[in-house]
């Protein structure tokens, strides 16, 4: 964790000084940190992963329902970057969909999560 904060904050450093040069060059030293930062966040993950998948052996959930969570997982990670990137340089409006589109990709494929939930709630008042 201190190791990612210390890259960010260097690669702002980094932008802030290349941008005085050139401005979009700047943007690009962003974009790459941003990359790196990612990277380093799926690393950290693949534990994460290995642990929630390890609840199948504790509890009744089908595999394919740990999956859509990881998708999830995934979709609004990769939505934030994104979004964040776009806000950073100004485009705020692309921002903001690519907010709406992570959202409803969220929904859409938290439908069959939905339905087993709605299922056990209907068992139960039977």
């Amino acid at each position: 964790m201190i190791k990612a904060c210390v890259f960010g904050i260097v690669t702002v450093l980094v932008a802030i000084f290349v941008k005085s040069i050139k401005n979009e060059y700047g943007t690009y030293v962003g974009i790459c940190g941003g990359i790196i930062l990612i990277y380093m966040t799926i690393q950290r993950f693949s534990g994460i992963i290995d642990i929630i998948k390890g609840f199948e052996n504790y509890i009744s959930v089908s595999s394919e329902y740990i999956g859509i969570l990881i998708r999830m997982l995934g979709i609004a990670f990769v939505a934030e970057f994104s979004s964040n990137m776009c806000r950073e340089n100004g485009y705020t409006t692309i921002s903001s969909q690519i907010e709406l589109m992570g959202k409803l990709s969220i929904l859409l494929i938290s439908a069959p999560i939905i339905k087993a939930l709605c299922d056990t709630i209907f068992a139960f008042m039977k």
